[in-house]
């Protein structure tokens, strides 16, 4: 008897063989433990047909490089993994409301993949409520990477702004110490950094979820943070690639939606901002009159499709379902973002409204005040 001979039985032993099987997907991405892909290598040499089909896999896996353009279909991409993840469970289950923020570091990520020496060199325009500063996309990453930390050092992970709590000084600090490495240091300081948050996410307890993020001025949930951070990569990574004339495209409906609930639950307090500021139109909650507190029914059109009830009067309140709305503002999705983000005028962005016109258009105006430096 040869020393090949007890693989080659056990190539054809259907329980063997379909336990082998089953990790060429995480044998063609590279992501099998040594003794797994030892023992899986040695049944290649004897199985055909799990042979052939491992070398399609590890060829079509080649096209998913961390460092090649995004040419490929991307069909291709969610075919392998599907199939990976189909014969073998990942290693740990990101929330679902983490979900988002994989989706758009991932894309921000490609895209930085894709620009050239001189494109590093281009200025975006990053605008809020306030005004519009103009960064090169190096030092976006920096500003990424100071209010993400918020949420790094939320989740006990390294802060790159120790000691400091204000948002734009964070900004600052963490700018100066990445100004002198190239821009490719910076894009994988940053790409270290979003992966540990998600990491950190998957593996830490589910009221981790729950768990309070102190942004200064406001605290919110570690699941609400993921969505604020995804939100904002988002916004910024469009910041890029309009600078240096790079398609990009809105997030993906199902995220999309959760980044507008987000933006619908914080707008009451944007629009006591408003109230407090002397710039609203619509009468203050004392002057609402004795019919109960009022509520606008925000539809959500196009992209993230969905419908929302906003208090007028207590941000502090939640609206019961089918409650009847003061004011129904219908708008679509991306350009509420867009509006959310400072990017769009309230005046001049296209909505529908019925009923009551004032609140509704304070609610406009008050949507930008949700942008930050």
């Amino acid at each position: 008897m040869t020393a090949d001979a007890p693989q080659t039985r056990e190539a054809l032993e259907p329980p063997a063989h379909e336990a082998l099987r089953g990790l060429l997907g995480a044998w063609a991405l590279d992501a099998c433990p040594p003794h797994e892909a030892a023992r899986l290598e040695a049944h290649l040499a004897n199985c055909p047909s799990c042979a052939e089909e491992g070398h399609r896999l590890r060829d079509a896996a080649g096209w998913l490089s961390a460092d090649e353009p995004l040419d490929p279909e991307p069909a291709l991409r969610r075919a392998v993994l599907d199939g990976c993840l189909g014969r073998r469970d990942a290693a740990y289950r990101v929330p679902a409301y983490a979900e988002p923020y994989v989706a758009e570091t991932a894309r921000l990520d490609a895209l930085l993949r894709d620009l050239g020496e001189l494109d590093w060199l281009e200025q975006a325009s990053l605008t809020w409520h306030g005004g519009t500063e103009l960064r090169r996309p190096a030092e976006v990453l920096s500003h990424l990477a100071a209010v993400d930390g918020v949420l790094a050092r939320a989740l006990g992970l390294p802060d790159p702004a120790p000691g400091v709590d204000d948002l734009v000084a964070r900004t600052e600090v963490v700018r100066a110490a990445q100004s002198r490495r190239s821009p490719e240091a910076v894009r994988a300081f940053w790409r270290a950094q979003t992966r540990a948050v998600v990491e950190t996410a998957a593996l830490a307890p589910p009221e981790t979820a729950g768990q309070a993020v102190d942004y200064g001025a406001f605290r919110i949930p570690v699941r609400d943070a993921f969505l604020d951070r995804a939100f904002e990569c988002w916004i910024h990574a469009d910041d890029i690639a309009e600078a240096v004339g790079y398609p990009y495209h809105p997030p993906r409906g199902a995220h999309l939606r959760q980044l507008i609930g987000l933006a619908a639950k914080m707008l009451p307090l944007a629009l006591a901002g408003l109230r407090e500021a002397g710039l609203a139109t619509s009468p203050a909650p004392d002057a609402a009159g004795a019919a109960g507190p009022r509520v606008l029914k925000l539809i959500i059109e196009g992209r993230g499709e969905s419908e929302w009830l906003i208090p007028l009067d207590d941000p502090t309140w939640t609206p019961p379902p089918g409650t009847e709305p003061t004011s129904t503002l219908a708008i679509d999705g991306v350009e509420f973002c867009f509006l959310c983000a400072a990017r769009r005028d309230p005046a001049r962005v296209p909505v529908g409204i019925l009923g009551d016109h004032a609140p509704a258009r304070d609610l406009l105006a008050a949507a930008p005040l949700l942008s930050r430096p």
